[in-house]
């Protein structure tokens, strides 16, 4: 009698409270964060704001394509429309599973298509406090996995894990991730530097429910140490609306179709 008792409470209580590992939280995250839907695109305001509170803004439109399973193939592309230092720059990311993503990035003002080596994935992505990692993600595998406790933050149950890269390849020696139970999309993260001090701060400032999907719709990255702060918007988001192959050639980025990127 006690056995089954013992099997009807196994069956009764969530299978993630006995299964979830630490990469499987991260996996789950990845998956919420960079792989919803099967395609998806955002127009983007971008607010680049200095220790004394200048602004700089830019603006971009986003667009995402997913081949397969969450961590698996992806494709990027981004196109720029103000200011008039980056209007009609265009950036493009292939990722692939267990290796090295492929980035370009085209400079109008010199015609030129430049690829963005795997060495410099930890650097400023036009200027801003996210890195060119940041924006498209990075390889769950890269890194070391570890629950660190359960809270909340802004009064949502968390999981906090913490991450430490296998490689040198970036500035920073761990980051902390509160993923949100419910959800399981990042709710803040922070990176701590060589040293072991926190020096960057990323948070989901805003989230909202588009065609079924939670979506960060504001986000911001903060550098501690510099003051500098970066604040992400979107103006307006959607998913499934069938985002052609062809958009991700080397042909589209010196000439975008209007189509998708209006």
């Amino acid at each position: 009698m006690m056995r089954y008792f013992m099997f009807l409470l196994v069956m009764l209580v969530p299978f993630e409270v006995f299964a979830l590992s630490a990469e499987d939280i991260m996996k789950k995250s990845q998956a919420a964060f960079h792989y919803q839907g099967r395609d998806f695109k955002a127009r983007v305001m971008m607010k680049l704001i200095n220790k004394g509170g200048q602004e700089r803004t830019r603006e971009l439109a986003m667009l995402r394509k997913n081949y397969g399973e969450a961590g698996g193939e992806q494709k990027f592309f981004m196109y720029f429309f103000q200011p008039a230092d980056v209007k009609d720059m265009t950036f493009m990311v292939n990722k692939y599973p267990g290796r090295d993503a492929d980035r370009w990035l085209y400079v109008p003002a010199i015609n030129m298509v430049r690829r963005i080596a795997a060495k410099d994935k930890a650097s400023s992505f036009v200027g801003s406090d996210f890195t060119y990692e940041d924006v498209s993600g990075r390889d769950i595998a890269d890194d070391t996995h570890s629950t660190v406790r359960e809270e909340k933050t802004s009064g949502r149950d968390c999981y906090v894990i913490k991450s430490a890269p296998k490689a040198a390849d970036v500035d920073y020696s761990y980051k902390l991730s509160w993923i949100e139970k419910a959800n399981h999309l990042p709710l803040k993260e922070e990176y701590y530097d060589r040293k072991g001090e926190l020096y960057r701060v990323f948070t989901a400032e805003e989230i909202k429910d588009v065609k079924g999907f939670p979506t960060v719709m504001k986000r911001s990255m903060k550098n501690l140490q510099s003051g500098h702060r970066t604040e992400v918007s979107y103006l307006k988001a959607d998913y499934n609306i069938g985002v052609e192959d062809a958009l991700f050639s080397e042909r589209y980025l010196k000439q975008p179709p209007k189509k998708w990127t209006e």
